[in-house]
């Protein structure tokens, strides 16, 4: 994943209202924030398969950035 696109995404997860990411089940939150950053710049289909493993395997750390705001 470029360092670009690794920015991008935690802006999105920053920016968010934390309400709204303690309110979403995982897969949503992994697809909202995908679908944020997709309003951004279009993502291709290797870039999309990235950024979905690399933010499933960071819901718990975004929960917890989200509780503590």
């Amino acid at each position: 994943m470029s360092p670009l696109l690794l920015r991008q995404l935690w802006s999105v997860i920053d920016a968010a209202h934390s309400s709204h990411i303690l309110s979403l089940d995982d897969q949503s939150l992994v697809n909202w924030v995908i679908e944020q950053l997709c309003y951004q710049s279009p993502l291709d289909n290797a870039e999309l398969s990235q950024v979905n493993r690399y933010i499933q395997s960071k819901v718990s750390l975004i929960r917890d950035l989200a509780q503590n705001q």
